[in-house]
């Protein structure tokens, strides 16, 4: 669990992307050992990149990148989103930043099983012997570190899936639910085809940007679970279709 400081380092790097030990020991009011102790600390827990003199956040595919850009809002979305798992639960989470910290949540307070087409997700719990994830084969994406192809269509196929919590890029009125990866995509709209319920998952920001190809519309899911910040222009077309509207 982070404390005030830390969370506060992300939220200054989640404006910026970078900045500096001299910085943040002025505005935090701690020392530089302080802050290079913090930043270690939010560097193992995958939420950062130290470089020379500080940190920096990139808002790039790597999960690694992401986890820390609106940490607050995301840690959020996973801890509401958790009480629609019952315990002895078997779910499927395919990728994304909020996503990993539902998994880790989970994880933590519940008894589940977790299936994933990503690699960052199953690395979460290598140390944690007690963790049941069932990781699918496929073409492992250096960056994104998902996986995906005709192998891991084969690999869903084998598999029922009651619950699956979808990570997405952006989200537009004509474009729908939208992916910057096509072979990603591809594995997503598969994933929905076969769900019996399926989760959006993403912070308020991805709404409203439109990115290469669509995965879904929402007349093909059954939830969306983001922040308070969703426009409100979303909340009523979400609303006025049906869909539960998970606001963290």
């Amino acid at each position: 669990m982070l404390n005030k400081r830390q969370n506060k380092i992300l939220e200054i790097l989640g404006q910026n992307h970078r900045t500096s030990v001299n910085r943040l020991s002025d505005m935090l009011k701690v020392s530089s050992v302080t802050i290079r102790q913090d930043l270690n600390i939010l560097e193992a827990e995958g939420f950062l990149k130290r470089i020379h003199g500080g940190a920096v956040l990139t808002d790039a595919d790597d999960l690694t990148n992401r986890l820390g850009i609106n940490y607050e809002k995301k840690l959020r979305i996973a801890r509401k989103l958790s009480s629609f798992v019952h315990d002895g639960a078997t779910i499927l989470i395919e990728s994304g930043s909020v996503n990993v910290l539902l998994a880790r949540e989970l994880v933590r307070t519940k008894k589940v099983s977790i299936i994933t087409t990503n690699v960052y997700i199953a690395r979460q719990f290598r140390k944690n012997e007690q963790a049941n994830i069932i990781l699918l084969g496929g073409i492992y994406q250096h960056d994104s570190e998902s996986l995906v192809g005709k192998m891991t269509k084969v690999c869903i196929d084998q598999i029922n899936i009651d619950k699956a919590f979808m990570g997405i890029d952006g989200y537009t009125t004509d474009a729908g639910f939208t992916s910057r990866d096509l072979l990603r995509a591809e594995v997503s709209a598969y994933i929905i085809g076969k769900a019996q319920d399926v989760f959006i998952v993403s912070d308020s920001s991805k709404f409203g940007k439109k990115e290469l190809t669509n995965i879904c519309y929402p007349e093909d899911i059954q939830h969306i679970a983001t922040d308070k910040g969703l426009a409100s222009v979303f909340q009523d077309e979400f609303n006025s279709a049906g869909i539960d509207l998970i606001l963290a």
